[in-house]
């Protein structure tokens, strides 16, 4: 206490910083430091407990005490706080990593009493200066002078004018690079681009928007996006400005150069060189314009301390592994996934931890259906998150959420955290529409999409999660809407033409499905994709003969590209359907066919689920367990999967109670679209399909009439699969077992119509006709 009873103020000091709790903030030099509040909290733990280690659970118990946060977003402000005490990558000097442990205060920390006339940034704006009446007037002046030097600078800083808004795009042109050198090639562009993307300011346009726009413009793919060309994609795209470079030589020396341009009036904006003495060394100076430039454009200094990791720290010190990468890029958007997985996986053998590499690696593995692969390098980049900035550790984490760990919650925190921080970006909003297809939240499907879109008129994706999302509400109209709107801006994806068949499936617009299937036939993605759509269609009207075959070809239209997960999960489906219809044989032949090229989650779920129907509950069985061990955090495999398989095997037992309460789990997720419908199309509403048949075994009849009514009431969920047409004889036994055979037959009948030229021998068929005829 002092003298006049009032309690010592903490105020702290450590190196050049000086800390006051009350205020929270933090002073290098008697300059503000900006800090997060959450940050902050961190950095008062680690003083109160200077030179001692404190654990990651205590920080986080600390700093969120009353919500439950993932070890990740600790990291993410340890990281932040380094950057704001100075810390690079190589030197750690105030904050240690413990390893196994936690984090503790390398420097030796001093409680200090508070001072008789102290200067405290209080914000951006506003200083502080409180002065004691006894103490000499030339510190009142001395005050005085400071606050006024302070103020000025900051009116000057936040007042000045900046020639982008907040709503303005910027193109960023090709470097024209005259040192006759080819690593410089594309690579200078694609740096400059992840410097500029940490910016939660600027919005660059999208490379897959630019090609778009190029292709439009009757240009070729490979043309160079410099000059009236870059200033066409800048008009045509409504940005505001275009950002080009040049690298040159200058004797044994480089000069960089960047220049804004007003693309409509083509005034040059901002211009800045810089001479550069190694080529080991342009990457840096890259890194170094750029944070100048975002300066100049008006961001925050805030801003850039806690978005602005240098380049060769977040991705590779390698010109050579920045070649392949920036080829990746262009290959990618010019001829397709497959074409520019090779370019990825070379940058990642020249630069072993360049983590956005396999990111990259990861995201075209999972396009092209390996799921495996995907998980695989996806993995090794979260493991090398580090070496990532923070926009991309977004992205990275956000697929390790989901492919990796299958953690939905996470997903969804993840997407929403990284929409929050980079409010004008499409990505994290569109891959949270994914994450809420899983989850059952097709409204909210709907709402992310249409930001993705608005964010980027020439997001892909966007169009097809929109249409999805309507689709999934049935509401067939709207759904339509979204496939038109991407045509009419000549976008193109594989999804929207299986978006077209199965819309036009649920209108029984039989000349547009075959019209469609033709149309896939030319298109290498899209033909077993709806070569596979085309056996669910056979198999839904009764055709199993000629759905198997179908699946076939459509498993070795996969293989025929390489990409032997997708063709088993063509063959998981097709297991699964022929298990539907009770065809045991063929559906383990399919089961033995899937597994033998590949063990991936969505098609050793096929498989189990398979065996489980046709009677095969030991195989079952250890396929669920494998799924158990290998999956542990994966939401549909814990909400979805599991319980499903489960109650099938509860249900072998002839114990229904036991399958319906291995349900229950299931209730919060049952409505979702489950990952394995992308291709082989199965586990859409399985868990309720599974639950009627439970309440069926144990006499519940209006009980399992209300779900199987719950199946098809779905249909646009549904669409084609097998158990669309077989919920409605399973509601003709339920009503029988209820006790009202009328409403019994009328259902068998819809089931009878759907079936009208099914194969004659398919064992659900010749049931469901015994069954009928005892009725009349």
């Amino acid at each position: 206490m002092t003298e006049s009873g009032r309690p010592v103020k903490e105020i702290y000091e450590f190196g050049p910083f000086r800390v006051d709790p009350a205020r929270e903030t933090l002073l290098r030099a008697g300059e503000p430091v900006p800090l997060t509040p959450k940050t902050f909290q961190i950095l008062l733990v680690l003083l109160r407990n200077s030179r001692e280690v404190v654990t990651k659970d205590d920080l986080m118990k600390n700093v969120w005490p009353d919500t439950f946060v993932e070890e990740a977003n600790l990291s993410r402000n340890i990281f932040m706080l380094r950057k704001a005490l100075g810390e690079t990558a190589h030197d750690h000097r105030y904050i240690v990593t413990v390893p196994g442990r936690g984090y503790r205060l390398a420097e030796s920390v001093n409680l200090i009493p508070e001072q008789d006339f102290s200067l405290v940034a209080a914000s951006h704006s506003v200083v502080q200066v409180r002065v004691k009446e006894t103490k000499p007037w030339w510190r009142v002046v001395a005050a005085a002078v400071v606050l006024s030097m302070v103020s000025v600078g900051w009116w000057w800083i936040s007042h000045r004018r900046s020639y982008l808004s907040e709503r303005d795009t910027v193109v960023l042109a090709d470097f024209v690079n005259s040192t006759g050198d080819p690593v410089f090639d594309g690579t200078l562009r694609q740096g400059m681009a992840v410097q500029l993307e940490q910016s939660p300011f600027l919005s660059l346009v999208s490379e897959e928007r630019i090609q778009h726009t190029v292709h439009l413009m009757g240009q070729p793919g490979n043309m160079p996006l410099i000059g009236p060309v870059a200033r066409e994609v800048c008009e045509r795209t409504g940005s505001a400005v275009v950002l080009d470079g040049s690298i040159s030589s200058l004797g044994d020396r480089y000069v960089l150069g960047l220049r804004a341009t007003n693309c409509r009036s083509g005034e040059v904006l901002d211009e800045e060189q810089e001479q550069v003495a190694k080529k080991e060394n342009v990457l840096d100076s890259l890194g170094q314009m750029a944070a100048r430039f975002r300066t100049r454009i008006g961001e925050s200094r805030a801003s850039l301390r806690e978005h602005d990791t240098p380049l060769v720290e977040a991705t590779t010190p390698s010109l050579d592994a920045w070649k392949a990468y920036s080829s990746g890029w262009q290959v990618l958007f010019s001829t397709g996934s497959a074409a520019a997985l090779p370019l990825f996986q070379r940058a990642t053998e020249i630069d072993p931890k360049f983590a956005m590499g396999y990111a990259m690696i990861g995201r075209l593995y999972g396009d092209m259906g390996e799921s495996v692969l995907s998980a695989e390098n996806t993995r090794k980049a979260y493991e090398l998150r580090d070496r990532a900035n923070d926009s991309e550790r977004f992205f990275i984490s956000a697929s390790n959420d989901l492919l990796v760990t299958g953690n939905l919650e996470k997903a969804q925190q993840t997407c929403e955290l990284w929409a929050q921080a980079y409010p004008r970006d499409a990505r994290p909003h569109g891959l949270l529409a994914s994450v809420l297809w899983s989850l059952g939240n097709y409204p909210g499907v709907v709402d992310e999409s249409a930001k993705s879109i608005l964010l980027d008129p020439d997001f892909t994706p966007g169009y097809v999660n929109l249409s999805y999302g309507y689709l999934f509400l049935n509401r067939l109209p709207e759904a339509a809407q979204p496939i038109q709107r991407a045509a009419e801006r000549k976008l193109d994806m594989p999804e929207l033409l299986i978006l077209r068949y199965q819309i036009a499936f649920l209108k029984a617009d039989t000349k547009e499905m075959a019209r469609v299937a033709t149309m896939g036939q030319e298109r290498v993605g899209a033909d077993d994709w709806l070569t596979g759509q085309q056996a669910y269609t056979a198999g839904y009207s009764g055709h199993l003969q000629q759905a198997s075959v179908l699946s076939r070809r459509a498993a070795s239209l996969a293989q025929q590209e390489g990409q032997r997960e997708r063709a088993a999960q063509h063959l998981a489906g097709a297991a699964a359907r022929e298990a539907l219809a009770g065809n045991a044989k063929e559906s383990r032949q399919n089961v033995a066919a899937a597994l033998s090229l590949s063990t991936g989650r969505d098609v050793q779920y096929g498989a189990a689920f398979a065996l489980a129907v046709v009677g095969d509950s030991a195989r079952s069985q250890m396929l669920a367990n494998d799924l158990e061990k290998r999956y542990p955090e994966d939401s549909l495999v814990r909400f979805s999967y599991l319980p499903t398989l489960r109650a099938l095997l509860a249900l072998n037992r002839r114990e229904p109670a036991k399958a319906i309460d291995e349900l229950q789990v299931a209730l919060p997720y049952e409505m979702g679209w489950p990952g394995s419908s992308s291709v082989g199309f199965i586990g859409v509403l399985y868990p309720v399909y599974v639950r009627g048949e439970a309440y069926l075994a144990e006499g519940r009849g209006s009980e399992a009439a209300a779900e199987f009514q719950k199946v098809l009431d779905h249909r646009g969920l549904v669409v084609n699969d097998l158990v669309g047409a077989l919920a409605h004889l399973e509601l003709a036994r339920a009503w029988v077992l209820s006790g009202d055979p009328a409403r019994g037959k009328l259902a068998y009948q819809d089931f009878f119509a759907l079936w009208n030229g099914a194969d004659p021998d398919v064992p659900s068929l010749k049931q469901a006709r015994a069954e009928y005829s005892q009725l009349n």
